[in-house]
């Protein structure tokens, strides 16, 4: 994307993979606890939709807006440097992620206050996803296995059925990160789910925690948390009108509400099984 003037001196262009440490910085002075090592996995799952908007050359905006498949995009990451909000810069780097994504359903994990401003902007509202912290510890249960040692292939496909659509790159820099852990569950040599655990500003984040059953979702987020004695966690559930036995996971382990968020869309998302998303992957990429 050529560098573009918009309001006030603003030149908006795409993110090169170098400078999406710069999302991290400021996602981190907003207190969302970034995941440490996230970037890099982001930036693999669209190298194009990252955008960074500036004014003298010095950066003051920035969003993501990564393609998925064919027909599903997602909006993530929109920051204004505090000092220049109100003067445009906003929605002049909203609209051009948002021409990334143009033709697609997409959607986003918005804080409630601007929930409005979404709704001008074609969005509508599907529910909530709400973000809750404990301490981890305990035992890991039997039965759960590092999840490399599942074919990739295998992995793809069940993460398939549980997101809009396939994210391979993104999957494959995802389950490498530094500092995580991945695990799975199986069931007569089935993958029956799998879930994630890394490292993030503020202790650790649970995602995706995806499972067949409420059960499943239970042991695979003990074993998850017990690789992290004594640290806090988070995991960002979805409420109860997508995933009802969310409500019963939260209550076993104890956790504590810290804020919500409203998932939305600009039409309906590729079809995709919600009942097994018992925590979302990010909510800044879905």
């Amino acid at each position: 994307m050529t560098a573009t003037p918009k309001a006030d001196g603003l030149t908006i262009r795409r993110m090169s993979g170098d400078e999406v440490g710069l999302i991290r910085t400021w996602a981190e002075a907003e207190r969302w606890n970034p995941g440490t090592h996230d970037g890099p996995a982001f930036y693999a799952a669209d190298p194009g939709g990252f955008f960074l908007g500036e004014r003298g050359g010095e950066p003051v905006a920035c969003v993501s807006c990564v393609r998925y498949g064919e027909r599903y995009g997602f909006l993530g990451q929109y920051i204004v440097r505090p000092d220049c909000r109100g003067l445009g810069y906003g929605l002049a780097i909203w609209r051009a992620g948002m021409t990334h994504l143009a033709g697609r359903a997409v959607g986003l994990d918005g804080v409630l206050a601007q929930v409005p401003n979404y709704e001008r902007s074609g969005f509508r509202f599907a529910h909530h996803t709400a973000r809750y912290a404990g301490t981890g510890g305990g035992a890991r249960p039997d039965g759960l296995v590092p999840l490399g040692g599942v074919p990739f292939d295998t992995v793809a496909a069940y993460d398939t059925g549980c997101f809009p659509a396939p994210r391979t790159a993104f999957l494959r820099a995802w389950l490498a990160l530094p500092e995580s852990v991945a695990l799975a569950a199986t069931r007569h040599g089935r993958l029956t789910g799998y879930g994630v655990l890394r490292r993030s500003a503020d202790g650790h984040k649970v995602g995706p925690l995806f499972a067949d059953d409420l059960d499943t979702a239970a042991r695979l987020l003990a074993g998850l948390t017990a690789a992290a004695p004594g640290r806090p966690f988070c995991v960002d559930v979805p409420d109860d009108t997508v995933q009802p036995a969310g409500e019963h996971l939260v209550r076993a382990f104890g956790l504590t509400e810290v804020f919500r968020t409203a998932r939305m869309y600009t039409a309906e998302p590729p079809a995709h099984d919600a009942a097994r998303v018992f925590g979302v992957t990010s909510l800044e990429l879905g």
